[in-house]
């Protein structure tokens, strides 16, 4: 039977949820919680923020929030090219750096088989999944022992066209395909970059790789509903028409209630928690082994568009709230203690799932000892429940600020949503700080020092600043 991923009765069924119980102060007290009266009191900022987020996508300046309503055309062209890469190759990989592997990575992890690249052939029925997001100069030499680069489809993404490490990567695979067939690399790589601007669209068009694009105005971290992450999502044989049906739910439900949608709240609780409470750390805790790559890519977003020196006005602020990965249950045992013992400097961020698509059963066991006989006949789906449930009330009482986002299940739309709520979350909080939340100085001036070390073009001055640094003192060294 074919779902209808708009109708109303299943949209709501999968609709994600906010829990910001544990952030007020009726249960963690007054001096770490928050009062109703903190929220009434940003009426006018809550206001002018969702009116400017209003006003800047109408002037075509936040055009990730057309990603689900733009793109029929280009989910059918990359429908299609998906169905050529499944029957013609075995691998695939990614080059590219934060959000062009950060994105990809989490969809993946959420959606498919944990162990995807482990199963057969015949049980994972499309190619293999690998990113290679980082230069260290082990990683691609081990990763060509893994795959055969002839059978291999290679996405290399940067919309600048000039992100020295995808492509330094690029060129090493292209020489490496030039040495087996000159005509290889033709049908051995794609190019997701801009359409006009940069030099990977000029080498693709000169060497007539097969291209998609970053649309203008889509940011990195903001790209993963676009080309970017759809894909790598169809060739591993996720569904993204249900993935952008769930983007589309959320942005409606922002439309429809802007004040009590739940990127809104999310937003305004951690500037609250920041500006109130000294809450400069966000930790997100998913309550699932699918999740964890969503902590990591929300970690990119929130970092790099929210940590800024100056405000929109040229005041330095230095500002920003710094997140923090976590996984449970597995960080009970490593992370919690700080988090419920420690300083008062954090809001923890739980994901729940309500339904895991496995579950598993405790065996009566060992019932004649005492200690552990409670866990026969209990399923793990029961107890990473209780255990979310006993560190949400351990943190409480603790007087340490959580909430949490709850999500019916794993599924493409669920995901879709989520994705999509922290994006609006991440622009509103934005405005809340009175930033630019969409550029990121702070990464460019680290790459234009490392194009000075390697002496490209243009950065000459840059190189006379990084020569003339002062000399590091050698007593300073152990």
């Amino acid at each position: 039977m074919t779902i209808d991923y708009r109708e109303k009765i299943w949209c709501e069924k999968n609709k994600i949820h906010l829990d910001f119980n544990y952030v007020m102060q009726e249960f963690i007290g007054p001096e770490q919680g928050l009062f109703e009266e903190d929220f009434k009191s940003l009426d006018t900022k809550i206001n002018h923020a969702i009116e400017q987020i209003k006003n800047k996508h109408a002037e075509k300046k936040l055009e990730w929030m057309n990603l689900p309503y733009n793109q029929e055309s280009v989910v059918e062209e990359i429908l299609n090219h998906a169905e050529y890469v499944q029957k013609n190759f075995e691998s695939v990989v990614i080059f590219g750096i934060g959000g062009s592997a950060l994105g990809p990575i989490a969809l993946q992890q959420a959606i498919n088989h944990p162990l995807y690249n482990e199963l057969s052939k015949e049980k994972r029925k499309y190619p293999k999944f690998y990113v290679a997001d980082n230069i260290d100069p082990e990683r691609l030499v081990y990763l060509l022992d893994v795959v055969d680069i002839e059978k291999t489809l290679f996405i290399i993404i940067s919309k600048s066209g000039s992100t020295s490490e995808t492509m330094s990567q690029f060129m090493i695979i292209k020489n490496l395909l030039d040495e087996k067939n000159k005509e290889l690399a033709k049908k051995n790589i794609v190019c997701i970059t801009d359409e006009t601007k940069g030099n990977l669209i000029k080498i693709a068009k000169r060497e007539g790789y097969k291209t998609f694009y970053v649309p203008n105005g889509v940011g990195g971290r903001f790209s993963e509903l676009c080309p970017v992450g759809l894909l790598p999502a169809v060739i591993c044989g996720i569904d993204i028409k249900k993935l952008l049906a769930g983007a589309e739910f959320m942005d409606k439900n922002f439309s429809d209630e802007p004040k009590n949608n739940i990127a809104t709240k999310f937003a305004l609780i951690n500037y609250l928690a920041m500006q109130k409470k000294q809450k400069n750390i966000c930790v997100m805790m998913p309550y699932a082994d699918s999740l964890k790559y969503i902590a990591d890519w929300f970690a990119q977003i929130w970092s790099e568009s929210l940590g800024k020196a100056v405000d929109n006005d040229g005041n330095l602020i230095n500002i920003g709230q710094t997140p923090v990965k976590s996984l449970g249950v597995t960080d009970q045992h490593s992370q919690v203690q700080l988090y419920n013992e420690g300083p008062f400097d954090k809001i923890i961020v739980f994901l729940e799932v309500e339904k895991y698509r496995k579950n598993i059963f405790v065996p009566k066991t060992f019932e004649d000892i005492d200690g552990i006989s409670f866990l026969g006949g209990i399923s793990h789906e029961d107890l990473i429940h209780a255990e979310l449930k006993a560190t949400e009330f351990a943190l409480a009482k603790s007087k340490h600020m959580n909430m949490k986002i709850i999500l019916p299940e794993i599924n493409e739309f669920v995901i879709g949503e989520l994705f999509f709520a922290l994006e609006l979350a991440t622009a509103l909080m934005g405005e809340f700080l009175n930033i630019n939340a969409f550029d990121q100085p702070g990464v460019e001036e680290g790459k234009n020092a490392t194009y000075a070390i390697f002496n490209k073009p243009g950065y000459e001055n840059k190189k006379h600043e990084l020569e003339n640094m002062l000399v590091k003192r050698q007593d300073y060294f152990v």
